[in-house]
């Protein structure tokens, strides 16, 4: 069986929808483009951490490939803290205990990529 290739898609940002991340305090998600879009292999999503925005510590089955898009926020991954800024880039392995905490006045926000399929999200007492 032959696979199709994917027909282009430009989502305009007046067409994202965003909803609270019910597990979060104060984050917002919008998925930007994903396998409904056509996308064969990855989802891009943006995440808003609003000032004093706190995401609990979880683990996912997928690696999440991240990029700071603006603000400053502390990122968990396993044993340590990063604080991360625009600009600067992250790679959360599948499986990898990890947290978030915007403790500014600004809110930040990042770009997530992830392999499309099921993503099972635990989390960690």
């Amino acid at each position: 069986m032959s696979e199709q290739s994917p027909t282009p898609v430009v989502r305009r940002a007046d067409d994202v929808e965003y909803e609270t991340v019910d597990a979060a305090t104060g984050m917002r998600k919008g998925v930007l483009i994903d396998e409904e879009d056509g996308a064969p292999h990855f989802a891009i999503r943006r995440f808003v951490l609003e000032p004093g925005a706190e995401v609990p510590s979880h683990t996912n089955e997928v690696e999440h490939e991240q990029y700071v898009l603006e603000g400053e926020y502390v990122v968990g991954i396993d044993d340590e803290e990063y604080t991360v800024a625009a600009g600067d880039s992250l790679l959360i392995p599948s499986g990898a205990v990890h947290w978030y905490r915007n403790d500014g006045d600004d809110a930040g926000a990042f770009i997530c990529a992830v392999p499309n399929g099921d993503d099972a999200i635990e989390l960690v007492e």
